[in-house]
């Protein structure tokens, strides 16, 4: 029986690094074996469900697409289909995270996208490989809790390579090969078979945060085969790890000033008309001395990097804003901590995020280099001081090179230009991304931007999902310099 399983989702982690040519795979050797046709039946949902439109299916692919007759495993898929009197095609949507689920956002109703999209097109998506209902990555809790948040010291920063090389060994025993081939590469080319798979002669895709970086690199694999492709919140696999951390830093310090710009105008701020920067300041210093708790987890203690973490995480979208403020007043009104029990979760836990330590190389010598990241960052972000990037540096210290799927500068040459919807305050896939990736793609690119905040835009500006919409359905192009305006945060 067909299931849908929850993903362990990762935090929107936007990120990008070290300059590495890598020449596209050529024609022969990218292009996968036929697909079988998927065999599509009805999700099962919770019994008191109402909404039962959903169908879901599995597609048999390679584990290591060079060995295509070698061990295979089952890509987890899920559809709404279009109206047959309006249907164009199939609208394949690349999920984020990574880590999150497209079969869970089809399941629950595909709502990202607008009615007249959803009447026009089938809207598909997957669970990307090694995540979800997608022979999910697992490996020890013991193992991932020991990675730190912060390195202090190199005693600790030594500690972290040998707990890496353990985790990686244990993640390859409990996963199987799978483990060693979750890049976007090998993504791509299950992507083109899904495509094949579904009947359609040329791609329709959005993909939002990490999910532009498989359509990025299917548009280079399959150039010919992009019908349109729309990048939402896109990721630029070009820069080096200092400007990674640097252009992640100011990202995340922009939109924590520009979430104080509200609260300083806004009446529904619980924090509006006093000094949120020092109420921040007292907070940050309680974290630092073990005395902050999440009123949402009572128990739980907040490290700095969690503070941040959390902080960075709300900025996501403009509705959160106010139960931002009211979160971080409660704590600023609490005086009382106390810890939390032992852990009783289970002894495996899924680790959707090894799929980036096969797509980044991060590499950091020693703790001098690693600490000079860290001060460059609180220069930059003086408030947030850690972006979350920070964490990509200790998660994939000892990664072995070459990754899979090394950052490297795009060549795409697609008949139709790749749409950029990019929003001017985004705090995780800052805006400089989308124009440079903009300029790598020339003349195969063109940018929409949203002057608004949020990580994304389509949900967020009836304007940018008009022009979205017209591009996905008829190709329509937006002008170059299309913008659309800001919408104040809603109350």
């Amino acid at each position: 029986m067909l299931r849908v399983r929850k993903s362990a989702v990762g935090w929107a982690v936007a990120l990008a690094l070290t300059a590495a040519g890598l020449t596209p795979a050529s024609p022969a050797a990218a292009r996968p074996q036929p697909a079988p046709t998927i065999d599509w039946r009805p999700c099962a949902t919770d019994t008191n469900a109402t909404d039962t439109g959903a169908e879901c299916g599995t597609l048999s692919l390679p584990v290591d697409w060079n060995r295509p007759g070698g061990e295979r495993f089952d890509l987890s898929l899920a559809r709404r289909l279009a109206d047959p009197a309006t249907r164009k095609g199939a609208l394949v949507f690349g999920p984020g995270g990574p880590g999150d689920s497209g079969v869970d956002r089809v399941v629950d109703g595909s709502s990202r996208f607008s009615a007249d999209l959803r009447a026009r097109f089938d809207i598909v998506s997957f669970d990307p490989r090694g995540t979800g209902g997608s022979h999910p990555v697992v490996c020890a809790r013991d193992l991932l809790a020991r990675q730190p948040q912060l390195i202090a010291d190199q005693a600790q920063f030594d500690a972290t390579l040998a707990n890496n090389a353990l985790l990686r060994a244990d993640c390859r025993a409990r996963t199987g090969a799978l483990y060693d081939h979750v890049d976007t590469t090998s993504a791509a080319r299950d992507l083109d078979a899904v495509r094949a798979a579904l009947g359609e002669r040329q791609l329709t895709f959005h993909g939002s945060s990490y999910g532009t970086l498989l359509g990025q690199r299917y548009a280079e694999l399959y150039p010919d085969r992009v019908r349109a492709m729309v990048l939402e919140a896109t990721m630029d696999h070009s820069v080096g790890t200092r400007a990674l951390l640097d252009s992640q830093a100011l990202a995340a310090e922009g939109a924590f000033d520009e979430f104080v710009a509200w609260c300083d105008r806004s009446a529904a701020c619980a924090l509006h008309g006093r000094d949120f920067r020092a109420i921040w300041a007292e907070l940050h210093a309680r974290a630092e001395r073990g005395l902050l708790t999440d009123p949402k987890r009572p128990g739980v203690v907040l490290t700095p990097f969690e503070l941040s973490r959390l902080t960075h995480k709300e900025f996501y979208d403009t509705w959160r804003w106010p139960g931002l403020a009211e979160w971080l007043g409660r704590m600023d009104a609490a005086t009382a901590i106390r810890s939390a029990g032992p852990s009783t979760a289970d002894a495996v836990a899924p680790y959707p995020f090894a799929v980036f330590c096969q797509d980044w190389s991060l590499p950091v010598r020693d703790y001098r280099e690693y600490v000079g990241h860290l001060r460059r960052a609180a220069r930059l972000a003086p408030d947030l001081r850690y972006p979350p990037a920070l964490f990509a540096l200790v998660t994939c210290l000892g990664t072995p090179t070459p990754v899979a799927n090394p950052q490297h500068r795009l060549r795409v040459h697609t008949d139709v230009p790749l749409l950029l919807a990019a929003t001017v305050h985004d705090p995780a896939t800052g805006y400089d991304w989308a124009r440079n990736v903009a300029r790598q793609l020339g003349r195969h690119g063109a940018v929409l931007t949203y002057q608004g905040w949020g990580h994304g835009s389509y949900s967020s500006s009836p304007c940018v999902q008009r022009a979205v919409d017209s591009y996905l359905t008829d190709r329509v192009v937006p002008a170059r310099g299309a913008s659309c305006p800001a919408i104040e945060p809603e109350v």
